[in-house]
């Protein structure tokens, strides 16, 4: 089994998933894709050959079983990572707590994180005429808002512990920190959302969580 990563130190999305192979405790050989050098490593063909969406991350996965397999968008690597190395578990047992883990984790990569996206940014820029300013301003409306909703969701459920769901990190601990620490890169205001703070002391105590940071990463900057 050999496992390769194609990542980028400052994608939320590579960070999710760098968080969830360290909590396995998996061996990974990280191949770093430049998402703004030479106008974006990961349009080039060299990359897209390997994944023609040009996004990061991409897994590679190479065993005697099934041969080299290509895996593509972060939630859909957690979830093969938690089906094919099921300790420690991503996703918790119960049915209701997968789905209230999940819902977390969706709000976070389908909600929030593609209104903030490189790309999407680049285009208000360069076909919409926004200015640095303003492209700014859209970023901290939806990441502030979404992760209000989140916080005001969390803290009233009454499940989260020491992490989202109790005290074991999970699969929205994986999305919910690269979040925050995206947010802090543009100054959102998150003084509002206690609950998500605590959440993020905790993880910061884990090695896992720790190792997986964006200026920790051998492509950091």
């Amino acid at each position: 089994m050999s496992l390769k990563l194609y990542t980028y130190f400052r994608s939320s999305a590579a960070y999710r998933v760098r968080i969830a192979l360290n909590l396995k405790g998996l061996d990974v050989e990280m191949a770093p894709v430049h998402l703004l050098r030479q106008g974006g490593e990961q349009l080039q063909e060299a990359y897209r050959s390997i994944n023609p969406e040009g996004l990061v991350p991409a897994l590679v996965d190479e065993n005697d079983d099934e041969g080299t397999q290509v895996l593509t968008q972060s939630l859909a690597i957690m979830e093969y990572l938690d089906e094919m190395y099921p300790e420690p578990p991503l996703l918790p047992s119960a049915p209701l707590d997968r789905a209230y883990v999940r819902g977390i984790a969706l709000s976070i990569a389908c909600d929030i994180h593609p209104l903030n996206n490189l790309r999407v940014l680049r285009y208000l820029v360069r076909e919409m005429g926004a200015n640095e300013e303003a492209k700014n301003d859209w970023y901290r409306h939806w990441c502030g808002n979404g992760l209000a909703a989140i916080e005001k969701r969390i803290s009233a459920d009454g499940r989260a512990g020491k992490f989202c769901l109790g005290d074991t990190p999970t699969m929205a601990d994986c999305c919910l920190i690269p979040q925050l620490a995206n947010a802090r890169r543009l100054d959102t205001d998150l003084s509002a959302m206690p609950t998500l703070l605590r959440i993020e002391e905790n993880c910061a105590r884990l090695d896992a969580f720790i190792q997986a940071e964006p200026g920790r990463q051998p492509d950091a900057e």
